[in-house]
């Protein structure tokens, strides 16, 4: 009777095991025993030498489903890339600076309706460009001026960058830098078009520093990364960390391959806290971190019982703010195509389907592609994980 007892619960785990082997996507391990189902689409493009290495992860709005590492954080070295590599995410940085903001609107001391010259003074008086040639400008006064809506939503008029951010991005205050924003007149009528910029979220930043009272850095560990435990977003690696930072890579002079590359945007050391921290686009993270934020945002501004956001606040942040105009962005996230989320200079990015209510992380360090097979690689991660993971 006993043998027989045997025998059938050997039979019972012999088929879970082979239901395992049947679908691993299906299997829900903790992240540490992913069954790397989705790093075997992307091990061509490391065969290829078109991607150096990644760190994938999947996650519903509850927890996470996936987390994976393909190819090398350092090629040269055969340093196989780890879940917990740090990466520089750029303009990922952005949802954050507007997170960061809507709190302050959640708590009734900003109005996104609010011209920008309520909190910085210096932006009173501005001016737009009626008229450019090479011989001349001729300037007039905006119908209205820019607006808290307008520099998050890119709405605004300011240009990219600012002529005194030279050669990197991260030298000026930002105290100054947007006082260089205020100098310059604006290139369109604010609302009339739609055009990037890291002038605005970076102004964006400085309101939150004078409607909160506190550095903007500051003010985004105490509010956001120490509360939600993202413990390795920062814009100033430590010795740990720049360790476990990947490698950048572009392509090679003679196309093809890879090679290395620094972050050009930056200036080096990067744990040299006389860099200036960046609302637009400073900030490094790792994929656990960001499905943290990410989650949060899922689940209507909560995190593990803990609210930062108002369901409202989430709403409108993630909801197309450029009016009739057709590019969908909200406040500091790309709106379009069922997705909200953003991607990053060196080709990171992280994103929310709504659809398939699926969270994406995909990291890499990338400045451009060796090809268009380069451009297939996001693609192909994402429409993995949305067969083995949609609800």
């Amino acid at each position: 009777m006993m043998k027989k007892a045997r025998s059938a619960a050997i039979l019972l785990l012999l088929l879970a095991a082979a239901a395992l082997i049947h679908n691993p996507c299906r299997a829900e391990p903790p992240a540490a025993a992913s069954p790397k189902c989705l790093a075997a689409v992307l091990q061509p493009f490391v065969d290829h030498h078109v991607l150096a290495g990644a760190v994938i992860l999947v996650a519903s709005k509850d927890k996470v489903l996936d987390l994976e590492a393909v190819g090398y954080a350092d090629i040269a070295a055969k340093k196989p890339m780890r879940t917990d590599d740090l990466f520089w995410i750029a303009s990922q940085s952005k949802p954050i600076t507007a997170t960061a903001l809507m709190m302050l609107v959640d708590e009734g001391k900003i109005c996104v309706d609010d011209p920008v010259e309520k909190y910085l003074p210096e932006f009173k008086g501005q001016m737009v460009i009626a008229e450019q040639d090479q011989n001349h400008v001729l300037l007039k006064r905006p119908k209205h001026p820019i607006t808290i809506k307008n520099v998050l939503s890119h709405t605004s008029g300011l240009r990219a960058i600012s002529p005194l951010e030279r050669p990197t991005l991260d030298l000026l205050p930002l105290r100054a830098a947007v006082e260089s924003y205020a100098m310059l007149p604006l290139l369109f009528e604010p609302d009339s078009k739609y055009q990037y910029s890291n002038a605005g979220i970076n102004t964006a930043g400085r309101i939150i520093e004078v409607a909160s009272g506190m550095p903007y850095e500051q003010f985004l560990d105490k509010r956001l990364f120490g509360p939600l435990g993202m413990k390795d977003t920062t814009f100033w690696p430590n010795a740990e960390q720049l360790k476990r930072l990947a490698k950048s890579y572009k392509p090679s002079a003679d196309k093809k391959g890879l090679e290395e590359t620094t972050i050009s945007q930056l200036k080096y050391p990067l744990d040299d806290r006389g860099r200036q921290p960046m609302p637009a686009g400073g900030l490094f993270s790792t994929a656990a971190d960001q499905s943290i934020f990410y989650r949060m945002i899922a689940q209507g501004g909560v995190f593990a019982g803990r609210r930062y956001l108002s369901a409202r606040a989430v709403k409108t942040m993630t909801s197309k703010q450029t009016g009739a105009l057709p590019t969908p962005y909200g406040f500091g996230f790309s709106t379009g195509e069922g997705k909200i989320g953003h991607g990053g200079a060196y080709s990171t990015n992280s994103s929310y389907d709504t659809e398939h209510r699926l969270i994406t992380i995909f990291l890499v360090q990338h400045a451009g592609w060796r090809s268009d097979e380069g451009k297939k690689i996001l693609p192909a991660f994402q429409q993995a994980a949305i067969k083995a993971y949609k609800e």
